[in-house]
């Protein structure tokens, strides 16, 4: 027997500004784990990949306030009343912590600091400086991985809570932003370094570490299906199979990109850089549409 879920609640009606938004933090997030993992292998040779991680979270991360701000269209100016308290004889900072999106928010700016230190670092280290030392900067970047873990996977958290169709009849929606944003990530830092001559050392392995990432977000798919199916609520996803597609297309990419540098390693192979561009450019393409997508079933099924 079946057991429809129940929900109250209204459509929130989201636009394209939260789409990006979710796909944005998850490129944050997930760049700042990888580029910390990069820099904890233990192999100087992947300290160029991982400063290029961490100048492809900067941007992302600045982008997301914007576009929640923009969201609010013409209310706006609320975004600083999640920050700040401004009622009468009240004022101060307005942390919430039984709030997801007050916590979300306060998150988000914690990143923010960790992130701007992290990528002017890597810029100083890349003439010769740096403003951390290395010893102090592995264990910051430890303490921004684990925040970055959250901004990650916070949003898939977010819609979990929510009394909203498909989002509350699943458990796995953070875990699944989470290995999406650190496939996308992994993938989109592949692209950047491609034909960077000192970072090439990195190029295979993000990829093989795109494909675990990929691994594992295939089977959080797979129960999410199963989850929303037992909810009864599957029909929803029906109109959206094309989306779900293509972000099982980007997994696939990623997989078959992943097996195919496991057994030039395995078999002691040296390929080089070129040999492998055409298929970085488009299998990274292809995943990073894949984690929009998945993110775009998402959401706008349940509205």
């Amino acid at each position: 027997m079946v057991f429809l879920a129940e929900h109250f609640v209204r459509s929130p009606q989201w636009t394209w500004y939260i789409l990006f938004y979710f796909f944005f933090a998850g490129i944050a997030g997930g760049a700042y784990l990888v580029g910390t993992l990069l820099r904890l292998s233990g192999d100087a040779r992947d300290e160029p990949a991982a400063r290029v991680a961490f100048y492809v979270s900067l941007p992302a991360t600045l982008i997301c306030p914007i576009l929640l701000t923009a969201d609010l269209g013409a209310s706006w100016w609320k975004f600083w009343h999640m920050m700040v308290d401004v009622t009468p004889g009240d004022t101060g900072l307005n942390f919430k912590y039984w709030s997801p999106m007050s916590v979300g928010v306060w998150a988000l700016l914690l990143f923010g600091f960790f992130v701007t230190v992290s990528a002017v670092d890597a810029w100083m280290r890349n003439r010769g400086g740096g403003i951390i030392p290395m010893v102090v900067n592995r264990a910051f970047n430890i303490i921004g991985a684990i925040v970055a873990i959250f901004i990650a996977s916070y949003t898939g958290v977010l819609l979990s809570v929510s009394n909203q169709p498909v989002w509350s009849d699943t458990w796995v929606l953070g875990g699944l932003f989470l290995a999406s944003g650190l496939s996308g990530s992994a993938a989109l830092i592949a692209l950047l370094i491609r034909n960077r001559p000192e970072a090439g050392f990195s190029l295979g392995r993000l990829h093989q570490a795109d494909g675990y990432f990929s691994v594992l977000e295939l089977a959080l798919i797979i129960v999410f299906f199963i989850t929303v199916g037992a909810a009864g609520a599957l029909a929803r996803e029906l109109p959206w199979l094309p989306l779900w597609a293509i972000a099982v297309a980007g997994v696939a990419g990623s997989l078959v990109e992943a097996r195919g540098h496991m057994r030039m390693r395995a078999e002691g192979g040296s390929g080089t850089v070129a040999g492998v561009r055409l298929d970085t450019v488009v299998v990274s393409v292809l995943v990073l549409l894949g984690v929009l997508a998945l993110r775009a079933a998402v959401i706008f099924s349940a509205q």
